[in-house]
């Protein structure tokens, strides 16, 4: 949280926790309450599955879909981006534990999963991740980089580019193309 405050204070923002560190915490009205207030920032933890199996169907995850639905608030850090698609992209078991195999995840994207650090890992995920999950788009997201809607289009933005794979088709946006072939946000909570 310190790292975070610090980054973000250079940009004049301030931010304070919100404690969902149990599921319980994540059905908290008053946290839900809280999550209502402001705008949203996962860290990158998330994505890997400690944080979405909690949120998933809560009253939290409710309040957090409700202000992205109405003013589009979200920010999200590399992996935290994971969360926020129908699917994020775990460890598959031993013996196979480098591949990628999709679970259940906030469903904000619908039919998507993020490869994250696409240029310094995530692309050695491609591979395993198709396999297993053939019908979804695979969302490869540069370090430093992000797909951001805003005005009913996707649009690649930051140093690096995005990725998309959709079955055997692969393409490449750089910085501030817009259109990367992604579907809409969902406009209602998916069901959980």
């Amino acid at each position: 949280m310190a790292h975070a405050r610090d980054w973000f204070h250079q940009f004049g923002l301030e931010l304070d926790e919100l404690p969902v560190l149990k599921r319980g915490d994540a059905m908290s009205d008053k946290v839900a309450a809280r999550a209502r207030a402001g705008q949203i920032l996962l860290p990158g933890w998330w994505g890997s599955g400690a944080g979405r199996a909690g949120l998933r169907g809560s009253r939290v995850w409710r309040a957090m879909f409700e202000l992205g639905g109405t003013a589009r608030r979200w920010q999200d850090r590399r992996a935290g981006a994971m969360a926020l698609c129908s699917h994020t992209l775990v460890r598959a078991v031993w013996p196979n534990r480098f591949n990628r195999r999709p679970a259940n995840a906030l469903g904000l994207l619908t039919e998507t999963a993020v490869l994250p650090h696409y240029d310094a890992f995530g692309s050695r995920w491609v591979e395993s991740a198709q396999a297993a999950a053939p019908e979804l788009t695979l969302l490869g997201v540069d370090e430093r980089s992000a797909a951001v809607w805003r005005d009913g289009t996707w649009r690649a933005m930051g140093p690096g580019g995005v990725t998309v794979f959709k079955g055997k088709r692969v393409r490449r946006f750089e910085s501030g193309q817009e259109r990367c072939g992604l579907r809409s946000p969902a406009r209602r909570l998916p069901p959980q």
